[in-house]
């Protein structure tokens, strides 16, 4: 089953609407209408029969090239969240609650812990 259509993303307060581009099965993609934006579901089956559920964000800009200065070149990056379940042993709660730990450690401080890792601390 897919997200609602469209989906909307907000990034340093402009906010971007994401409609359905793709959806077969268990996957679904959701992009902007400039292409430089797009949010991506999946799941798959992985080895010893768990499940990996994939969220994932492209972003795409123009800048100018840092050694043609004159001249414009398209960037991306992506950032995304891997959650690998069993088969059996965790309900949906309690994956939730992992997550729910998780997402407080890298937000805390002022996103401390994703700021501390951007800059290639370990």
């Amino acid at each position: 089953m897919a997200l609602p259509d469209p989906q909307s993303i907000t990034i340093n307060a402009v906010t971007v609407p994401l409609p359905r581009t793709f959806s077969e099965g268990s996957e679904s993609a959701y992009t902007s209408a400039d292409g430089l934006w797009k949010l991506s579901l999946n799941h798959n089956l992985v080895k010893q029969g768990r499940t990996r559920h994939l969220l994932r964000f492209d972003h795409s800009k123009v800048t100018p090239d840092p050694f043609v200065p004159s001249q414009n070149v398209k960037v991306n990056m992506a950032i995304y969240m891997v959650v690998e379940t069993p088969p059996a042993g965790y309900t949906n709660t309690e994956i939730t609650q992992v997550y729910t730990g998780f997402k407080t450690l890298y937000t805390a401080s002022s996103d401390a812990v994703f700021t501390k890792l951007i800059g290639g601390e370990s």
